[in-house]
């Protein structure tokens, strides 16, 4: 039975599978028909489209190529009508050149012409000139050639002292312009440098608290006088000069050493030979640093860098050393500054001239010890602590002792002279100074002629009136050079002296 069933269950599953398949089929195929048939007409409207298409485009073609041939054509005639202008251009110009070609061949026929008459006149100026060149020498009696030469000579004389006039112009010009810039370069320097000089001698007096220090001083048999002169080489002079001691020596420096350490014995009042030693070396010690100070401020306040520690120590020693009176470092530190403002002014190295200056008068820092002029000391001295070519030459040329080579020793020259000669630099006695003015007015006045002389200027000039009708304007200029030999000769005198001639002739009348 239930075999059966199962049966009936199966065999209606697969009519019900089957009934389904079919109709699916059916559906499937109904489905695959209606596709179909979309998608020819789909091909169908594409192919239209596609005709459509083709023919817009091949009309946008056709309309683009009307287009560029109507441009081409458009281009084309603008070509051939930009052608035909040029061609015109050039047939005119081809016309002018013609023209101007015809032109040229007249003018160069004219020209031809005209050169043949030029050279036919030519030959005849020759020839004429020819005919007057001989009877030229026919009627001088010389020939060409010796009428050229005298010709040359005459005008080679005119030349010559055409010349002579201007170089004597140019000269007398430049001497003048010469002088007057040198007198302001010099009054220049002089008025932008002013430096102060201490007059100094070869004693030195020492005050003394009372005149029993005196006898503390000599000691007993004199052994503390003794010991101080061998300790410090300066003669220690008692007189009878109340409450002072003289010391007399020709070296600054011991000199200092030696008022220096009796001062200190005199204030410490234990005067005997080991505390005179012990001061001497105290005030020697103490003097080293005074040196060294000096020469680092002479140095500093000129400028000059670079200096040899020992050249340092030599311009020191300058401090105590004194010529004329004159302090010689101040003196060369003046000669430093008068020398670089004219270097200056001169547009000339100023360093070096300002070094060359300060270094002039090393050599009388130890002239006291070394023998010889102080000029070839200071040149060993420079060239041993290897100074500069310029600086040794300008050393040794300060005193006209060499010819100066360079501007920068001229210039040191100078600058020495200007330092040593103004007034007031160098101190002379009241009574030398009265009898060197006295002897300069007794020369000049003893020269026939001279009516009056006046020493002006210190001394530094001398202004000479002569009488006109017995010395002329040449005999004035004889004269002025024969006193000024005179004087050269006869005097002692530092720097130079200024000699003037004046001569004037009056006219005095009276109206009555």
């Amino acid at each position: 039975m239930q075999t059966n069933l199962a049966i009936v269950i199966i065999v209606t599953a697969f009519i019900a599978f089957g009934s389904g398949y079919l109709v699916r089929k059916l559906i499937a195929e109904s489905k695959i028909a209606s596709a179909e048939a979309q998608a020819r007409k789909i091909i169908e409207d594409a192919q239209k489209e596609a005709e459509g298409k083709k023919r817009e485009a091949i009309l946008e073609a056709k309309e683009e190529i009307l287009k560029q041939r109507n441009e081409m054509e458009r281009e084309h005639k603008e070509r051939r009508s930009e052608l035909q202008r040029l061609e015109r251009r050039l047939v005119q110009k081809e016309e002018t050149l013609d023209r101007k070609v015809e032109s040229i061949e007249k003018k160069e026929e004219v020209l031809n012409r005209k050169e043949a008459e030029v050279d036919a006149l030519k030959n005849e100026l020759t020839a004429i000139y020819n005919r007057q060149v001989m009877e030229l020498e026919r009627i001088s009696g010389l020939t060409s050639e010796e009428a050229r030469q005298i010709l040359l000579a005459d005008i080679e004389k005119e030349i010559q002292h055409e010349a002579a006039i201007m170089i004597k112009e140019i000269e007398n010009k430049a001497k003048e312009e010469g002088e007057k810039r040198a007198r302001e370069i010099i009054t220049s320097a002089i008025q932008r440098c002013a430096a102060d000089h201490v007059a100094e001698t070869t004693v030195a007096v020492i005050p003394l608290p009372n005149d029993e220090m005196k006898g503390r001083i000599i000691g007993r048999e004199g052994r503390n006088i003794r010991a101080f002169e061998t300790a410090t080489g300066i003669d220690l002079i008692i007189d009878d000069t109340p409450e002072a001691v003289i010391l007399s020596g020709f070296d600054p420096i011991r000199r200092e050493i030696a008022r220096i350490s009796l001062e200190k014995l005199i204030v410490d009042g234990r005067i005997h030979p080991a505390r005179i030693e012990e001061m001497v070396e105290k005030a020697r010690k103490e003097v080293d640093q005074q040196i060294r100070e000096a020469g680092e401020q002479a140095v500093f306040e000129t400028g000059v860098h670079g200096l040899h520690p020992e050249l340092i120590n030599l311009l020191g020693r300058l401090k105590y050393r004194t010529s004329y009176g004159q302090n010689v470092l101040k003196h060369s530190i003046e000669v430093a500054h008068l020398a670089g403002l004219m270097a200056a002014e001169l547009g000339v190295d100023v360093q070096l001239a300002k070094r060359a200056g300060l270094l002039h008068d090393i050599g009388k820092a130890v002239d006291h010890e070394v023998e010889g002029p102080h000029v070839a000391i200071g040149v060993e001295l420079a060239q041993k602590y290897r100074e500069n070519k310029e600086v040794v030459h300008a050393i040794a040329a300060h005193h006209g002792d060499e010819e100066p080579r360079t501007i920068v020793a001229g210039l040191v020259q100078a600058a020495d002279a200007i330092s040593a000669a103004r007034p007031g630099a160098r101190r002379e006695t009241l009574e030398a100074y009265i009898k060197r003015l006295q002897k300069l007015e007794e020369i000049a006045s003893a020269f026939e002629g001279v009516e009056k002389s006046y020493a002006i200027q210190a001394g530094r000039e001398i202004r000479i009136m002569v009488k006109p009708e017995k010395v002329d304007d040449l005999g004035a200029i004889k004269l002025v050079r024969e006193i000024a030999k005179k004087i050269e000769n006869e005097l002692d005198y530092p720097g130079q002296i200024k000699v003037m001639i004046i001569r004037e002739t009056r006219v005095v009348d009276y109206a009555k």
